[in-house]
């Protein structure tokens, strides 16, 4: 299993739209081939930082099946607003018991 990992900063003072929006956006790639699960938290330092979570089947799951799919532009165009800069997105290799988030 692939863990997404992705920092999103949000623009001042519209973290609480974003937060809606991220509902709407996340049943977006609830729907991706290979999506386990997803995780959204808050940094307590800067409360415009989110971190997002994502676990993956596989890398290609989420940097192929789903970046290339329709289902990420509806990810996009729920939540991409929202971004005071590009998404840091890195990705880390996990054991399949991390599915125990769901």
């Amino acid at each position: 299993m692939v863990v997404e990992h992705a920092e999103l900063s949000i623009v001042p003072g519209r973290e609480k739209e974003f937060e809606e929006a991220f509902t709407r956006g996340h049943r977006a790639i609830a729907q991706a081939a290979g999506y386990r699960w997803a995780r959204l938290v808050r940094q307590i330092e800067n409360p415009g930082t989110y971190l997002l979570l994502v676990g993956w089947e596989t890398l290609e799951s989420h940097t192929v099946d789903f970046r290339q799919s329709p289902l990420f532009r509806e990810w996009r165009g729920a939540v991409g607003e929202f971004f005071a800069s590009a998404p840091v997105v890195t990705h880390y290799e996990a054991e399949p018991d991390l599915d125990h988030f769901n």
